[in-house]
């Protein structure tokens, strides 16, 4: 029998992270995110288990939600729900529950047959909570990697699509983030030395480099190897910029490396403005409605929500009366908070 007080630990399971966030009496007193290369094979989720504070292996009720079913180490996302769900029943202490969005939460042994809702569903979790306290808005989580653009309508998710393909398709999923995403991936020339000049197709440089010498980049968001598996500070940031064009750091002044993390970081904006303004211009939008942050670039999005004329709302600001510790890492966490907090009311109620 399970002590009605029992805790609820949220986590979502990533190709490259692992979140959680710790529930005690319907408000979120502790959130994590830790590195998991979960290509490297499912052992890498017992690296991330161990790393994790203490209370994340300690007794409590699991809700778990994931992205990482898509890793290639997975013949396919079923086969990578059930290797998810399974080891979260087999390692995480006490009962563990599955987020199938649309479908609520299902057993781990029920969750392969409902793969495709359960795949990449975190993006759902984090809206039907914002969507229980701002009814109509846009979420935007700027991630490491991908960027959701979810619509809320009437207190719900109201996305076109569902899947990452369909999300893809829809502009709700746009694969670009603040620190894994290579620079070549924005663009193929870029302004430099007074020449459009064309890039080296090459992995030389990542966006967590163009906002660490921008100085926008959040403490610990980059939790990945450098492209060159060399060190982070601004000046090997600079150093791997400067190979995009073809350069040494030494042949140019600071200023220019500035400039050029600027152009990045404008074309990566850009990319996001369109997609915003694709979905923001659905007749079901409010054309009042404000953009709800969240995500190691929220900063980003706040920079978009002042290009679009629209108020921007930080998920921490949002859930405010719901957090009773520190707030680093919850809006990163975002997923984990937000199914940490649904799986906690769904056992009060």
């Amino acid at each position: 029998m399970l002590s009605p007080s029992l805790k609820t630990i949220g986590w979502d399971l990533g190709g490259v992270h692992v979140k959680a966030a710790l529930v005690e009496a319907g408000r979120v007193v502790a959130a994590v995110q830790v590195p998991c290369p979960l290509w490297q094979g499912l052992p890498a989720l017992d690296q991330a288990l161990a790393r994790l504070p203490d209370w994340a292996r300690t007794e409590a009720r699991h809700a778990v939600t994931m992205t990482g079913e898509l890793t290639d180490c997975f013949a396919d996302r079923r086969a990578g729900v059930a290797a998810l769900a399974g080891w979260a029943a087999a390692h995480l202490d006490g009962p563990a529950r599955i987020y199938a969005g649309r479908s609520g939460f299902v057993a781990p042994e029920a969750a392969a047959e409902v793969a495709a809702a359960v795949a990449s569903a975190n993006w759902h979790a984090t809206a039907a909570l914002a969507g229980r306290i701002a009814p109509d808005a846009l979420l935007v989580d700027i991630g490491s990697t991908t960027t959701d653009l979810i619509p809320i309508v009437g207190g719900r998710p109201a996305a076109a699509g569902y899947s990452d393909s369909e999300r893809l398709e829809t502009g709700e999923l746009v694969y670009t983030g603040v620190v894994r995403t290579p620079v070549i991936a924005l663009a193929d020339h870029a302004p430099f030395a007074g020449r459009r000049t064309r890039l080296m197709t090459e992995t030389f440089a990542h966006m967590a480099d163009a906002y660490r010498i921008l100085g926008l980049l959040p403490e610990g968001a980059d939790q990945q190897t450098s492209g060159d598996r060399k060190g982070k500070s601004v000046a090997e940031s600079g150093t791997r910029l400067a190979r995009i064009v073809g350069r040494d750091r030494a042949e140019a002044p600071g200023s220019a490396w500035v400039s050029l993390a600027g152009y990045f970081a404008e074309a990566q904006l850009r990319l996001l403005h369109d997609a915003a303004a694709i979905v923001l211009g659905r007749p079901d939008c409010s054309e009042t409605a404000p953009l709800i942050t969240c995500g190691a670039g929220a900063f980003l999005g706040e920079r978009l929500a002042d290009r679009l004329g629209r108020r921007a709302v930080p998920l921490v600001d949002l859930l405010d009366d719901r957090i009773a510790g520190p707030r680093d890492w919850i809006s990163t966490c975002g997923p984990a908070v937000a199914v940490g907090l649904i799986a906690a009311e769904e056992t009060v109620a």
